[in-house]
């Protein structure tokens, strides 16, 4: 009976270890996978590039380069366009306040809210000449007065005054009969000298309307007249400087913020232009 238990058990040893010879059992462990992407060492040596992806990457960078480039250009002439839009629109309008003040005047109504705009656009370029207009508005003197003031004086300034003496009236009344001129000089009578005179201050020649009715008999009596047409004809002359300075100023001229405007105007000529020819 142990002798037959010895012999079975030899047996099944030798089952056992011949099945493990051939790999037949669950004997042998499956080696672990290594998930893990393979990743280079730190510090570890790189691919070195190629000449031809050096070319490559030399001319791309060289082309962003050249846009960056292109686009500062674009940027600065866009700043450029919007400060001369800036300035161009600041002169116009400073040009239609010049003129809205000018039509105030013609009108004889008061500036109002024109003089604030008047001294802050206007006020360092041209002083003087605000300061005329801004009189000028507080007591406004029109065309259609003056010539009413001299159909209103034409009595007076066509005869000599009453405390002549004879004798001088008795010479121009003697001069006056008798008159030897050329054909191109102007008719001396007065009620001709008169209208030659409205038909100047019509025509905005106020210094030559003067100058004609001081040749007048009566002359004396249009003091105040005369006054009056300079006080006009200066408040005019100072409109024409402030549409001027609005239009080719660019050394106090200010804009609605009181910003000095430093563009030039696009009317002014250029140096090129002005220079004369060679």
């Amino acid at each position: 009976m142990a002798i037959t238990a010895v012999i079975a058990f030899a047996i099944g040893a030798g089952i056992v270890g011949y099945a493990a010879w051939e790999g037949l059992g669950p004997f042998e462990q499956a080696s672990p996978v290594n998930l893990v992407s393979a990743l280079p060492a730190p510090g570890a040596e790189t691919a070195p590039i190629t000449p031809a992806e050096g070319v490559a990457l030399a001319s791309q960078q060289d082309t962003l380069e050249a846009r960056m480039a292109a686009l500062e250009q674009r940027l600065n002439a866009l700043d450029l366009r919007a400060g001369a839009a800036s300035g161009n629109a600041a002169r116009a309008e400073a040009l239609l306040i010049a003129f809205a003040a000018r039509r105030a005047l013609d009108r004889g109504a008061p500036l109002g809210y024109l003089e604030d705009q008047l001294r802050l656009r206007f006020g360092d370029a041209r002083p003087n000449a605000v300061a005329t207009v801004i009189d000028a508005g507080r007591d406004p003197v029109t065309l259609d007065q003056l010539l009413a003031g001299l159909d209103a004086l034409s009595s007076t300034l066509t005869q000599a005054p009453a405390d002549v003496s004879t004798w001088t009236k008795v010479k121009r009344q003697f001069a006056s009969l008798f008159v030897i001129r050329h054909e191109a000089t102007p008719n001396p009578a007065p009620q001709v000298m008169l209208g030659r005179a409205r038909l100047l201050l019509e025509s905005g020649k106020a210094e030559d309307a003067i100058a004609e009715v001081g040749r007048l008999p009566g002359a004396m009596g249009a003091t105040d007249w005369i006054t009056a047409v300079r006080r006009y004809d200066s408040a005019r002359r100072a409109l024409d400087v402030l549409e001027t300075t609005a239009m080719l100023d660019t050394r106090g001229l200010k804009d609605a913020q009181g910003t000095k405007v430093s563009e030039p105007s696009p009317i002014a000529p250029t140096p090129e232009a002005s220079a004369p020819a060679q």
